[in-house]
């Protein structure tokens, strides 16, 4: 009977756990059939959307960086395409420098390569692809591509590579572009979800001059291609496209052939040159020697080459003419006079008697040379460029009507030139003294600082970019415009262009008889007044200011001797001017840095500028030999032609409208006036020749301009001292 019951109870427990392997077995095959029905019937559209993704790669299509012009459409930026050796370190299954030595039994592979990895490297993400070699031939194509499978995080690309055809002509204009770094990256921050799709595939970024400020305009929109790809991740077949708009064609008021010209002038010497049309603010030359190729920073500047222009004495990575400021001497003698014309402090017809020296307390002030001048009124203080005149003149206004004088003219801040980086000057006043020293004693304002004021010495620094705007302003009879280096944007799709114009600001109240007082002794100087030699000639009538600035003060009882000192301490040479006298289309301000007497150095420059803007004309040879070392005056030989400089055979932009014809239609130079004709001015001008060439054509070059490739290589290859 027992043995009955434990059979029972043992079959219960059978059934028991039966039901509870059924009720499993239910229940799991429930939970398949339900997610089989979730990912075949309710989630079906998703996951399919899904499959089609994974084997759909979005490849960006990086546009053409637009090209950038000088005002006749020479190419002075354009693009070429080559392949580039690339690593993604985040997919390379052995280390990095075991990959690049076996790359390099394939490739050349130089020691720079390496160097400028590593610093990539520090600027970038594992999962990031870096160049290891640019500019990749055709046969080291092949040959890594016939072992590409011995190298995942290994591959090659087609990049677009920027080229400045002119090498170091216009350099700090221009700027360059770069890789985007980790430091531009932040700046990122606050660009919209837009702003990032458009740069989708795109490394470099503008960095320096026109490339960095005019940046949204070049870069262009970014396109897009969807690629079906293999299991391996190969491209199959395109599926869509939506094609990059390449960037905008930016054109400059630049000159090229001007830009040259002075850049030759200057030979090995330090200094900068800026030329303005006094009419609309546009800038037709901006200068600053020496000065550096672009090209070197494409691929991303090596070590050596960076070290050499980063720690050179003659600082070539200065944008002297931006950036670099200075005592303006003498040449802010115009200004100081029309100050006095506004404020009453002196008539024209004023006498003050020039006794050599100007004495205040205990102080005397020299002027230049032992002897005075005598009797001296407005007119003869700016043609002999007398320094008691502006003592005394200085001392009478005090400093801080001098700054308010001096202010509106754009002395001592921001012009609103469009280019980053503009350097303020310094406009010395009561109220600037305690701004920029801590201590009290440095703080006061003393009266003897007033007097080296008048004769822009002392406390004044200010940028050959403000002394040619404030020079344009005064000759143009307060007429004020921000300058601009690009005169306009062209969509190259629509061939609509933008105008780029410098904002007009509110004109200086200035009466028409002071200015014409100022032109007037301007004009002077360049016929019987300190740069008569060099204006010897002219077929134009023009105006000018010789300056001589210090580098260096000098004790109370020391003379300047420029042979006892170094050359880095010698005396700046300057000089202002502009032209037509009556109708200025030109002013200019320029400085050769150690170089001396305005009129020896800095005016054979100016003078030459307004013979090209005038007259179309550049000097001989053996006139410019002599211009680049400061030897000579008044222009000597036979002038050429635009034509024997640069054929009219220039690749050029094809802008689809004619330019103005001030200009190209015109047969004249930038701001070139027909009354200035003569034989000499019949010369063809320094124009481009009108057209549409294409991008990849080449470009025929003066002699002034150092051989480069326009396209991509097949292969690899303050006191009292006197002022004048």
């Amino acid at each position: 009977m027992i043995e009955l019951r434990d059979a029972e109870v043992e079959q219960e427990r059978f059934r028991l756990r039966l039901i509870v392997a059924m009720l499993t077995v239910l229940v799991a095959f429930s939970l398949l059939v339900s997610r089989l029905v979730y990912l075949q019937v309710l989630s079906f559209d998703e996951l399919t959307t899904r499959a089609e993704n994974n084997r759909i790669a979005v490849v960006p299509v990086v546009p053409n960086r637009g090209l950038i012009v000088d005002r006749n459409g020479i190419v002075l930026a354009n693009n070429y395409s080559a392949y580039t050796l690339e690593i993604t370190r985040s997919q390379l299954s052995e280390d990095l420098e075991t990959v690049i030595d076996q790359l390099a039994t394939i490739v050349d592979i130089q020691p720079r390569d390496r160097k400028r990895l590593r610093r990539l490297m520090g600027d970038s993400k594992s999962f990031e692809s870096l160049p290891i070699r640019n500019r990749l031939t055709d046969e080291e194509v092949a040959r890594f591509m016939a072992q590409r499978y011995r190298f995942p995080g290994v591959d090659i690309k087609a990049r677009l590579f920027r080229n400045y055809p002119y090498g170091e002509i216009g350099g700090h204009v221009l700027g360059y572009i770069g890789r985007i770094n980790q430091s531009e990256k932040k700046l990122m921050d606050d660009w919209t979800e837009e702003d990032f799709a458009n740069y989708r595939g795109t490394d470099v970024i503008g960095k320096l001059g026109v490339e960095q400020r005019y940046e949204r305009e070049l870069h262009g929109i970014t396109g897009v291609e969807e690629v079906e790809t293999s299991a391996a991740g190969r491209p199959v077949r395109r599926l869509r496209s939506e094609p990059a708009t390449p960037g905008h064609t930016v054109r400059l008021s630049i000159d090229i052939r001007l830009q040259g010209l002075i850049e030759d002038m200057f030979g090995e010497r330090r200094g900068a040159l800026v030329a303005i049309d006094p009419r609309n603010g546009e800038v037709l030359a901006f200068v600053s020697k020496p000065s550096f190729d672009p090209n070197l920073f494409v691929d991303g500047i090596d070590q050596d080459s960076w070290k050499e222009l980063n720690e050179s004495i003659n600082k070539p990575l200065l944008n002297r003419a931006l950036r670099g400021t200075y005592p303006p001497g003498s040449t802010y003698k115009p200004f100081m006079a029309m100050a006095a014309l506004n404020t009453g402090k002196r008539t024209a017809g004023q006498i003050t008697y020039d006794s050599g020296t100007f004495v205040f307390g205990d102080h005397r002030f020299r002027s230049h040379g032992d002897a005075g001048l005598g009797a001296v009124d407005m007119a003869r203080s700016i043609v002999q460029s007398s320094n008691v005149y502006y003592y005394a003149l200085a001392n009478d206004m005090g400093v801080d009507l001098i700054h308010d004088q001096m202010d509106p003219f754009g002395f001592g801040r921001r012009t609103g030139i469009d280019l980053d980086g503009e350097a303020t000057g310094d406009l010395p006043s009561t109220s600037w003294k305690r701004k920029k020293y801590k201590r009290a004693a440095q703080q006061r304002w003393y009266a003897g600082e007033t007097i080296s004021l008048g004769i822009g010495q002392g406390y004044n620094n200010f940028t050959m970019l403000q002394v040619a705007s404030a020079m344009a302003t005064l000759v143009s009879g307060g007429q004020r415009y921000e300058p601009r280096v690009v005169r306009d944007v062209e969509n190259v799709v629509t061939h609509e262009r933008q105008r780029i114009a410098g904002e007009a600001l509110p004109p200086l109240a200035f009466k028409p008889e002071h200015v014409e007082v100022i032109r007037r002794a301007m004009y002077g100087v360049t016929q019987t007044g300190t740069s008569t030699k060099v204006f010897a000639g002219a077929p134009y009538q023009s105006g000018g200011k010789t300056g001589t600035a210090q580098a260096r003060s000098l004790g109370a009882n020391e003379k300047y001797n420029a042979s006892r000192i170094s050359e880095y301490l010698r005396d700046h040479s300057l000089y202002t001017a502009f032209a037509p006298l009556d109708e200025p289309r030109v002013a200019l301000a320029v400085i050769v840095e150690n170089a001396g007497f305005g009129a020896e150095a800095a005016a054979p420059i100016a003078r030459r500028v307004l013979d090209y803007v005038l007259l179309g004309q550049y000097p001989s040879e053996q006139d410019l030999a002599l211009v680049r070392t400061g030897q000579v005056g008044a222009p000597i030989g036979v002038p050429r032609r635009a034509s024997d400089i640069m054929p009219t055979l220039i690749h050029s932009a094809g802008f689809s409208a004619a330019a103005p014809a001030s200009d190209a239609a015109s047969g004249t130079a930038p701001g070139a006036s027909a009354a200035a004709a003569s034989p000499a001015a019949s010369a063809p001008a320094p124009v481009a020749a009108s057209g549409s060439a294409g991008a990849g054509r080449g470009l025929v070059q003066p002699a002034w301009v150092r051989a480069r490739p326009a396209t991509a290589p097949a292969a690899r290859p303050s006191a009292s001292e006197p002022t004048r």
